[in-house]
């Protein structure tokens, strides 16, 4: 159905705009006449009905809507739908209070499907990039129960999590990337420009030069020589690595190599456990039946090695054992997060487990990274001043031999 934006006149006499869904100019017209406005303007949005769709899902998604930015959408339908709202009502007040654009034809698509009789998963699933597998089998799994509004808010919950949980991981190494950009700059513009510059009496003198002013001067030589060549591979190399890793074998043998970094491997599993752990928690919590509930959580999980011992786990849980025993024989999966998802089973009670899971981990890769960025700081401060250091000391050492000569 195409989509219209308008500006127009309210009863009160305020003006007002946003988009509205009719199959014609006409038909917008009277609807927005309906709902109490006057249209001064009415625009086509895209190019009409055969594009209506794939402009949002195709220019739109490659933007993608920001996490927080969609917990808050899914809090306010929460909000209006435990108000007493209508479903379609609801939409359609989201729909006009969004400020982004294509955020309101999401909505406003959303809710003619759901006006057409579709169900609001269903609706939802048409918009596979934005709304996840998670998002929409919560939604199924509320309008199956009856509770719509509580998963709703218990889904703005999670995101909101997670959100503030990525927002923790990338500050922390946010710095230190911008350290090391910054030393490879000086370094590279010492090397370059004034190495060169005050190094070139020394190639005028016979004095036999220290091993540390040879080196410098090899290092500058080649670095001012070669740069092409270095340029190419510092791009090369990394881009051929990721093309390695984007198929099948290369990202496996990648996610079972960075597991085994130290370090590095530990917290990675660490922020798997903890986005494994909220996740099936929230979705056990919402009615979602545990198979469908495993097989949403593997789809969140980047790393092939520990998704698959998720699908074995959902294998083993459909043959009639538990989660924990098979994570435990696995051995890649923290020793916590197994023990934890055993006593929820015993006891019943695998929900409240897995959401201390998820703390106790989101609260350890929290510690890990502040210690990281920590040691980082200093570490990479001395490598600075040591490099600095050595050119210092690569220049001066033959002047002080050449003035002891002279004298």
């Amino acid at each position: 159905m195409p989509v219209f934006t308008y500006r127009g006149l309210a009863a009160d006499g305020r003006t007002v705009s946003g988009l509205v869904d009719a199959d014609s100019p006409r038909s917008a017209r009277l609807r927005l006449r309906e709902q109490g406005i006057f249209p001064t303007e009415l625009t086509q949005s895209a190019t009409g009905a055969t594009r209506s769709v794939k402009s949002v899902s195709g220019f739109f998604f490659r933007r993608r809507v920001p996490a927080a930015e969609l917990a808050l959408a899914t809090r306010q339908l929460s909000t209006l739908l435990a108000a007493g709202f209508p479903l379609v009502d609801a939409l359609s007040a989201l729909a006009e209070q969004t400020h982004r654009a294509l955020l309101k034809s999401i909505f406003s698509q959303v809710r003619e499907k759901v006006r057409e009789g579709s169900s609001l998963a269903d609706a939802l699933s048409a918009h596979g990039q934005i709304f996840s597998n998670l998002y929409v089998n919560m939604v199924r799994a509320g309008e199956t129960a009856g509770a719509l509004e509580i998963v709703l808010e218990r889904l703005a919950d999670y995101s909101e999590k997670q959100s503030e949980f990525l927002a923790k991981v990338r500050g922390a190494l946010t710095y230190p990337l911008i350290m090391l950009v910054v030393a490879g700059g000086i370094v590279s513009f010492l090397m370059a420009y004034v190495v060169p510059q005050v190094t070139t009496v020394f190639s005028q003198t016979a004095q036999a030069l220290p091993a540390s002013t040879q080196l410098l001067l090899w290092l500058s030589n080649t670095f001012t020589r070669d740069w092409p060549f270095l340029l190419t591979a510092a791009l090369g190399v990394p881009l051929a690595l990721m093309a390695v890793v984007r198929t099948s074998w290369g990202r496996e043998l990648f996610d079972r190599w960075i597991l085994r970094v130290p370090y590095f491997g530990p917290m990675l599993t660490k922020i798997a456990a903890a986005r494994f752990a909220r996740t099936l928690a929230t979705l056990l919590s919402s009615g979602v039946q545990l198979l469908a509930a495993l097989d949403a959580v593997k789809l969140l999980i980047t790393n092939r090695a520990l998704a698959q011992e998720i699908e074995r786990s959902r294998e083993a849980v459909r043959e009639g054992h538990g989660i924990g025993a098979t994570m435990a024989r696995s051995g890649r999966f923290p020793p916590l997060l197994v023990e934890m998802i055993r006593v929820g089973e015993r006891s019943g009670e695998l929900e409240p487990m897995l959401e201390r899971a998820a703390d106790a981990y989101e609260r350890e890769v929290a510690a890990s990274l502040a210690q990281l960025t920590t040691l980082l700081e200093p570490m990479m401060t001395l490598l600075m001043a040591g490099i600095i250091i050595f050119m210092i000391l690569a220049v001066l050492t033959p002047i002080f031999q050449l003035n002891q000569l002279m004298q």
